[in-house]
């Protein structure tokens, strides 16, 4: 965000307190050259004096203050856990890991001089978005009745200019288990995955992600229900529910059907969610009865998913990964070039722990580890 003085409001109530410019100057401690600057958007005052100055004219931080979107600002997006909430300063967080990802844009192996390949209208309408899954299936060569493994997209993310970076963030301590950062002047978009996470959310959060990669412009509200509906359709097109439909509307009861849910879920390696989903996307656009697995269908998975190991020990085994370990698995199985721009960013400017720390979100203990390895 810019922010800048709100002008109008501050002259009005100058006239309103009975104050002017060398007066305001003499009650902060500042030179009138100073206020005057400030008023004239030519400078912004630090935080005990804008505070003071609120104070004065009596105008409350949304009075006195205006921010503006910056257009080359990065913009971030946040795949949350459960009923965990973002606040302001994670955002404020993000933003600045995104100021720190723009020194390494330059160095990625990408088209510096054309756009990645995007869709050209993203929109949530069933037909669309089951031609797009089959075109992509289709790329990789995978019928759009079986199993797909997200291992076979990881081009993909590459060719739209996507960075894949998997991080050790834990279980617990975090409100995100994804976090998406879309740089709007070198056109790049980097991709938090936290490998603490169980396999079946993390396939989904994957397919997510590559939607969000896909229709960079789709934003907030639009752009999650759109990332949303893409990762159904890509995981379980129209030919799985289909089939899954009849299967699973024999059962007469709810309970049943969840079961029935789950067998087809654990076949396909997703959630038992995702499988609602596209049935009941599947019931709408065809306009046959929905099968009532919601709202029981999501403690039914949320169970049913801790069967399955987590992202860290399906690549790294019980023990938290190693430095080494971590750069190997990013580079060979993510295909990400992460860790190669970020190692010649240290070897060319000598940056300590905290450049490390701050980029990747780490403790300072393992950002040192991480550090070392990269020299």
């Amino acid at each position: 965000m810019n922010k800048t003085l709100n002008s109008p409001a501050i002259n009005d109530a100058m006239r309103r307190v009975g104050l002017y410019p060398a007066k305001i100057a003499r009650e902060i401690g500042v030179t009138r050259a100073a206020v005057t600057k400030w008023l004239s958007g030519q400078d912004f005052p630090r935080a005990d004096r804008l505070l003071k100055l609120g104070m004065l004219l009596r105008l409350s931080f949304r009075e006195l203050v205006v921010e503006e979107e910056d257009a080359l600002a990065p913009v971030v997006a946040f795949r949350r856990k459960a009923r965990r909430k973002t606040t302001g300063l994670d955002l404020d967080a993000a933003r600045r890991m995104g100021s720190l990802l723009r020194t390494l844009a330059p160095r990625l192996p990408f088209d510096k001089f054309s756009r990645p390949p995007t869709l050209k209208n993203p929109v949530c309408h069933y037909g669309y978005l089951q031609q797009v899954s089959l075109n992509l299936r289709a790329d990789v060569g995978v019928p759009p009745d079986t199993p797909l493994q997200l291992t076979s997209f990881m081009n993909h993310f590459k060719a739209l200019q996507a960075v894949l970076i998997p991080v050790p963030w834990g279980h617990k301590d975090r409100h995100e288990n994804a976090v998406h950062i879309y740089l709007p002047d070198s056109m790049t978009t980097w991709i938090y995955l936290n490998v603490d996470s169980n396999m079946l959310d993390f396939n989904f959060w994957m397919a997510h992600e590559l939607a969000h990669a896909y229709a960079p412009d789709l934003r907030d509200d639009p752009g999650e229900d759109f990332a949303d509906a893409f990762a159904q359709a890509l995981l379980f097109p129209e030919a799985c529910a289909k089939s899954a439909y009849a299967v699973v509307a024999r059962a007469r009861s709810i309970g049943a059907r969840i079961n029935r849910s789950k067998e087809i879920a654990k076949e396909f390696a997703i959630s038992p969610t995702t499988v609602a989903m596209a049935l009941e996307a599947y019931a709408l656009a065809h306009e046959i009865g929905s099968l009532g697995l919601d709202p029981a269908i999501h403690a039914a998975s949320t169970n049913f998913s801790k069967q399955y190991p987590s992202v860290a020990h399906t690549f790294f085994g019980a023990a938290a990964p190693s430095p080494r370990d971590w750069i190997r698995v990013t580079r060979e199985t993510f295909q990400s070039p992460f860790f190669d721009v970020l190692q010649q960013h240290v070897r060319e400017n000598g940056v300590n722990a905290a450049f490390i720390q701050n980029i990747l979100s780490l403790p300072l203990v393992d950002a040192r580890g991480l550090l070392a390895e990269l020299r």
